[in-house]
Order: C-alpha cells, then sequence, then structure tokens
C-alpha cells in the first residue's frame, strides 16, 4: 500500500513516499482505509525529534495523528464493515504507525462513528489539530467555565482559535475572541464571523480591554505560546484562567508575575492524552453532532495529495494556513 515515512529525524525533507506492506491489526483492532488524513503541529513536532524520547516508535515512522474513513476489518468494535469513523485519540503517527497511508490498524476504543450529515472533509477538518476537542474539554472540566463567560483563544486561523471561539460560543459565551497577525488574516476571520483583534493594529491587553469593557476575560485558550502567553495572562479579567495548550509560535514564554498575583489567576497545563478513550470518544461523539447540526463548522484551508505530505507540511507550518490542513489519501 503507499504510505508516507520517515527514517530519520529532521526537515521535511525527510518525509518520503513508500510502497508499506499492509497493517497487521494486533489482536481485536480494526482496520480503516483511510480517505482523508489531518496534518497537524504535532506531527511536526514528532517529526523533528522534539516529543519525549520513548514518545516516537522505532524507524520508520508513518506518521498521521487523526484521520477519517471507512472501517475495512471491525475488530472487537462492534461496528460493521463500511462504516464510516474517525480516529479519536490513541498515540497514531507517534508509538504506533498513523493515518498517512492507505490502510491504518485502530484500536476500537479510538474509533468514533460519522454521522451521515457530516461528510469525510467535515470530520476530518473537525479532529485535525483537535481544537474543538481541546475547547469542549477545557471549557467543561479544566476551568469552571459558565455561560455568560468570556473567552480569548488566540490564533484566528488555527485549530484551537477556531476551536476555541467555536465551542464557547456553543457553551454560551457573551464573547469569544481570538487574534490576527495580520490585517489580511483578520479581515478573513472577520468574514467568517470570528471577534479578532488585529495585533498589527493594537495589542492584545488593549484589544481586550477594548472588547470587554475593561472587565478582561475570564478563560485564555492559549495554543501559541511565546510572546502571547505573557499577553494573554494581562489580559484576564480576576479570578480568571489561562490554559496553556499549545506552542505554535514558541515554546518559551515570559510573564509578569504581578498578573497572576494581583488578578489572583490561575494557569492550567492541557494535553488530551491524559484523557481516556472513553472521555475522548464521548467527546468526539458530542462534537459530530454539533457538526451535523450545524452549530459548529470546522473549516478546511486546503487539501493535498498524500505523495505532496512534506509540502502539505510546509504550508501548514510556514504557509499561515487559514484552517485545517488535510492528505487525501
Amino acid at each position: 500500500m503507499r504510505a508516507i515515512q520517515y527514517h530519520q529525524f529532521g526537515d521535511y525533507d525527510v518525509l518520503g513516499a513508500a510502497t508499506v506492506r499492509e497493517p497487521v491489526a494486533p489482536e481485536g483492532w480494526a482496520v480503516v482505509r483511510i480517505v482523508l488524513a489531518g496534518v497537524s503541529p504535532l506531527d511536526n513536532t514528532a517529526r523533528l525529534g522534539k516529543l519525549p524520547a520513548g514518545a516516537i516508535k522505532p524507524f520508520p515512522v508513518v506518521p498521521g495523528v487523526t484521520g477519517v474513513g471507512v472501517l475495512v476489518e471491525p475488530g472487537t468494535s462492534d461496528l460493521p464493515v463500511g462504516t464510516r469513523v474517525v480516529l479519536g485519540g490513541g498515540r497514531y503517527g507517534l508509538g504506533v504507525d498513523g493515518t498517512w497511508a492507505e490502510l491504518v490498524a485502530a484500536d476500537p476504543a479510538n474509533l468514533v462513528p460519522v454521522p451521515d450529515a457530516v461528510d469525510d472533509t467535515a470530520a476530518a477538518a473537525l479532529t485535525t489539530g483537535a481544537g474543538h476537542l481541546t475547547a469542549l474539554l477545557t471549557l467543561t472540566d479544566v476551568v469552571d467555565f459558565r455561560p455568560g463567560g468570556t473567552v480569548l483563544a488566540p490564533g484566528v486561523g488555527g485549530a484551537v482559535g477556531q476551536g476555541g471561539v467555536e465551542i464557547a460560543r456553543v457553551l454560551g459565551a457573551s464573547q469569544a475572541i481570538t487574534t490576527a497577525t495580520s490585517s489580511a488574516k483578520a479581515a478573513k476571520g472577520r468574514e467568517a464571523g470570528f471577534e479578532v483583534i488585529d495585533l498589527t493594529r493594537e495589542s492584545l491587553r488593549d484589544g481586550v480591554k477594548r472588547i470587554t469593557d475593561g472587565k478582561g476575560v475570564d478563560v485564555v485558550l492559549d495554543g501559541v505560546g511565546g510572546a502571547i502567553t505573557g499577553e494573554a495572562l494581562g489580559s484576564l479579567a480576576a479570578h480568571g484562567s489561562l490554559v496553556s495548550i499549545g506552542y505554535s509560535a514558541a515554546m518559551t514564554a515570559t510573564i509578569d508575575v504581578t498578573d497572576l498575583i494581583w488578578k489572583n489567576a490561575h494557569v492550567h497545563g492541557f494535553r488530551v492524552a491524559a484523557y481516556t478513550p472513553e472521555q475522548t470518544r464521548a467527546a468526539n461523539a458530542k462534537l459530530l453532532d454539533l457538526v451535523a447540526q450545524k452549530e459548529i463548522n470546522p473549516i478546511v484551508d486546503s487539501v493535498f495529495p498524500l505523495a505532496d505530505a512534506a509540502r502539505a507540511q510546509r504550508h501548514l507550518i510556514e504557509g499561515g494556513p487559514f484552517g485545517r490542513v488535510l492528505l487525501a489519501a
């Protein structure tokens, strides 16, 4: 079968097309024929070798954390052959081979049926980058978010920025705000219905102050890191919470400790991997239902052929996409 592999850590060029054996599923596991696979920042971090020792299986590695496809071997899933499923959770592309291939062996605990009202592209976009999943788990489990509260999810083009705003709205936020690093992207975000702070025209703190009438936001979902983290912390309302989710900009941040002290602020770390397969599967099922009801609308920036995986990953990291980047298997 066709797949993408890398045999060493490195730049985009270590990703190569390969013809490999079809997966032999462990006992009880299912086999899924992939239709669309997601391209996420985690795939890039893994390929660069920046994850902790032991996080990546021995080379060669087939990347791909998420995907949507058709069940060809059900294993112990109790789902009929031909069921459309998303892979939600698991260590695909990390501890086991991932979704950048025609077929993938999958733990039934990670399979979520796709409703008829949700097409493959929307299902793949929903799970790529886990932005909606992260927002749902964070706002319902990590912080004490309540209807009427306010949320900032920086990065209008990214999974956490878009997913954070959409889920905050579903949960009853009075204001859900994101940011853009260019006026062009800010305009695109506003056209898509987002409340966007254009960071080329005003600071994050000033933008939040303007939009919230000086109160600040109750929750920050920070998938950006770097300089944004300190600014976002300073944008919190009293007793607010910042949840550190990712580091698309940088892994190191500088904060003013008085923003912690005088606001009585709370800072949390978040990893989807800390949740059980059952919790993740239930959350993904709820999100797919929200897509079916048209309450959320995951955005796709581009779809690349599987053979162009290196170009797709470069576009995600360096091209400033607005929405998810996918691979068509």
